[in-house]
């Protein structure tokens, strides 16, 4: 029986989320609301919501923790190619935080296998709201002044949480990520919160960590200085970037 938290209520101790022999491993709670001090404090708590349409907000702790440390990310041979070529032309453009909104609405939109999202009209609001507070950011690729792809997530010091990421053209997820991890790693964020395994991610260089070790990073991590100024970097011309 997980807690149920009314808008007042604090979260519980993240050792006490479900385990897999319990049927929802990770699972910690129910309720309260999506506002920007809710999830504010659920991040620096390593929890974080995600529920379908019509459910309850469901609030998750998961151990093991699917993480990206910035300095083990992975580039294919292939999508190096990619990035070199689209950096040479001017149909191609890179922004951070210029649609922000339209993101999500991106990302909300339904897959090619036909999966339902899990970003309902309440979690756009709620994370529109960090956006506009300064913690939630964009990557954003553009081509031909249309937004075809991108990623977005949260920033506490220096401490990032992906949240999702969409294509509507070839590699387009993959370039704005990149530009979002070398911005990362310029800037002392050392590790990228995925929240759940997946082989894709572990393709990207992911890898689980236990819980009580991701919330001694993110202890540290959230109390940093924040990043001042977001503006993507020139990773092809970088020596810090290998491409």
């Amino acid at each position: 029986m997980i807690p149920w938290l009314e808008i007042d209520t604090p979260f519980p101790d993240v050792t006490s989320a479900l385990t897999e022999q319990q049927g929802a491993a990770g699972l910690l709670a129910a309720g309260a609301d999506l506002s920007a001090t809710r999830l504010l404090d659920a991040y620096r708590h390593g929890i974080f919501p995600w529920y379908s349409e019509g459910q309850p907000i469901l609030w998750w702790s998961t151990d093991p923790r699917m993480v990206l440390m910035t300095e083990e990310f992975k580039l294919s041979d292939s999508l190096k190619k990619t990035i070199k070529k689209t950096a040479k032309s001017p149909r191609w453009e890179i922004r951070f935080d210029s649609a922000f909104e339209n993101v999500m609405r991106a990302c909300a939109a339904p897959r090619r296998d036909g999966a339902g999202t899990w970003i309902s009209e309440d979690i756009v609001a709620g994370y529109s709201a960090l956006h506009t507070a300064g913690y939630a950011h964009s990557s954003e690729v553009w081509l031909d002044g249309q937004l075809v792809g991108g990623a977005y997530g949260v920033c506490i010091g220096r401490m990032f949480y992906g949240e999702s990421m969409f294509a509507r053209v070839s590699d387009a997820s993959k370039i704005a990520m990149a530009y979002l991890v070398f911005f990362l790693r310029a800037h002392g964020v050392k590790m990228i919160d995925c929240q759940q395994e997946t082989a894709h991610l572990a393709s990207l260089g992911a890898r689980p960590i236990t819980r009580k070790e991701f919330m001694q990073w993110i202890s540290h991590a959230t109390s940093q200085p924040g990043i001042m100024e977001w503006k993507p970097m020139n990773i092809v011309n970088s020596q810090a970037t290998h491409i």
